[in-house]
């Protein structure tokens, strides 16, 4: 992930410059990501809000975001913005997600597998401590380094999954 100036990584910077703007317009910031997918990168901006969102509140919230990065110019590259919802099967990545969605249904996959030969879990998300998080999975408890799986995301539609 490229850095921005003081140490701070490009999703942190652009986070800081973001979360106002989106705030003022009564909007959650969910999540940064900034992705490089074959030659192109994406600046991803995922915003969330009470009542579900529809497509002119994220170009609302593009429109209003675009100019503020552009004027500070945290990223190198070029890229492509996108301004979205974190939709159905988001994956959780901070600690406020993991508070927010304790004793919900979760899925993880592990980038490698575990002592038991598995790499995929699901079951209610028990905790989240110290970077470690911890399911209530059908065979017992699992606990696992949030830094050791590809993906915890949360479970919202069953007939999805």
């Amino acid at each position: 992930m490229g850095k921005a100036s003081g140490g701070q990584t490009t999703v942190q910077t652009v986070e800081q410059l973001v979360r106002p703007v989106l705030e003022g317009m009564g909007l959650r910031l969910w999540d940064v990501r900034f992705e490089k997918e074959g030659p192109d990168w994406y600046l991803r901006v995922l915003i969330d809000r009470d009542e579900p969102l529809d497509l002119d509140t994220c170009e609302a919230a593009s429109r209003a975001v675009d100019p503020v990065i552009d004027a500070a110019d945290p990223i190198a590259e070029s890229y492509f913005l996108e301004v979205g919802s974190p939709g159905l099967g988001r994956r959780l990545t901070r600690p406020e997600h993991f508070a927010q969605y304790q004793g919900q249904k979760v899925a993880a996959r592990l980038i490698r597998p575990d002592e038991a030969g598995r790499r995929e879990y699901a079951g209610p998300l028990a905790a989240f401590e110290g970077g470690r998080v911890t399911l209530a999975a059908p065979e017992g408890e699992k606990t696992f380094e949030l830094a050791s799986a590809s993906y915890v995301k949360l479970c919202d539609d069953e007939d999805l999954f």
